[in-house]
């Protein structure tokens, strides 16, 4: 199951509109087949380890980190039916697909021709690995993450505005990692105008990796190549499982204002500012309400800077 969470890895922020799932085949020990989710969402993990696999799928067992989907589509069989006629002996299921299409079907499917089924082993590696999927599902959004840099005394811009560059070399290479591995990425039309971000992936092996962009403002209109989005309660209405809110102040206050991040990185840098810019208003009345909403996921050094990554409890 390892095996499959690092391949379902690969398919992250490509496989819209369906979850990033992976797959390995097993038989006497030895993976003889590996999958994950292609870009635009086919062929499914599944049916490209089984395709890998060919003939020696028959008895094999098959490790897969979301439940196989039950339901027929224009674009292809359903990968339980794919995994009954390829004579799999047994299935492996880290997590259930909540997808109301599927939603344990697949595997009542796989069990009532004799299919050996283990599920829940590795799950909530698995949940946080699809997290985007399971948000869209559940909310009916995409999974938000939210990326400040901040200085010591919490300054994310100095006060005229300036923030190239608060964190090091370090900290903006695993910012462009975070870019590859989100569909969207979104500013405010403060940063659209004062930056003009080109919001691309400068990592090497990885510079196709490009997002869709998007500005948040009340304007109407945008740059070419951008998408307007007036607020952030019209998230829905994008085609992604996974957005990132990259800047600035505005768009981070409005996103947390409105309780939509789920995930929060602080890049945190060993500068003082002073007389900074700050976050500003988020909404908050008391103190009393602002604990117990974040836990503290991960935290490593990156060069000079430190992160902090902070999940939404819900």
């Amino acid at each position: 199951m390892g095996a499959a969470l690092a391949l379902a890895e690969r398919g992250r922020a490509h496989s819209w509109p369906n979850p990033n799932v992976g797959c390995v085949i097993v038989i006497e020990d030895r993976i003889v087949g590996r999958g994950w989710t292609q870009p635009g969402g086919r062929p499914h993990a599944e049916a490209m380890a089984l395709v890998q696999a060919s003939e020696k799928s028959r008895g094999a067992t098959l490790y897969v980190t979301l439940e196989p989907c039950a339901h027929v589509s224009a674009r292809g069989p359903a990968c339980a039916d794919t995994i009954i006629s390829a004579g799999v002996g047994r299935v492996v299921i880290a997590t259930g697909d909540p997808d109301p299409r599927t939603n344990g079907a697949g595997i009542e499917r796989l069990k009532a021709v004799g299919i050996a089924v283990t599920t829940d082993l590795r799950s909530a590696e698995a949940r946080h690995s699809m997290a985007g999927f399971l948000t869209r599902v559940r909310d009916g959004r995409p999974h938000v993450t939210l990326k400040l840099a901040l200085s010591i005394d919490g300054a994310i811009a100095m006060g005229s505005g300036a923030s190239r560059w608060i964190t090091g070399d370090a900290a903006r290479a695993h910012a462009h990692l975070l870019r590859a591995r989100s569909d969207v990425i979104l500013v405010g039309r403060g940063t659209l105008d004062a930056d003009a971000p080109r919001l691309d992936v400068r990592l090497p092996g990885l510079e196709d990796r490009g997002s869709k962009r998007v500005v948040l403002s009340r304007k109407p209109g945008a740059p070419d190549g951008w998408t307007n989005l007036a607020s952030p309660d019209a998230i829905g209405s994008l085609s992604a499982n996974w957005l990132l809110v990259e800047g600035g102040m505005g768009a981070a206050a409005a996103f947390l204002s409105r309780d939509l991040v789920d995930t929060l990185l602080i890049y945190r840098a060993p500068i003082i500012v002073g007389d900074g810019r700050t976050l500003g208003d988020i909404g908050l009345t008391d103190l009393a309400t602002a604990h117990g909403r974040w836990i503290l996921a991960d935290s490593r050094r990156l060069g000079s800077d430190r992160l902090d990554i902070y999940e939404r409890t819900r």
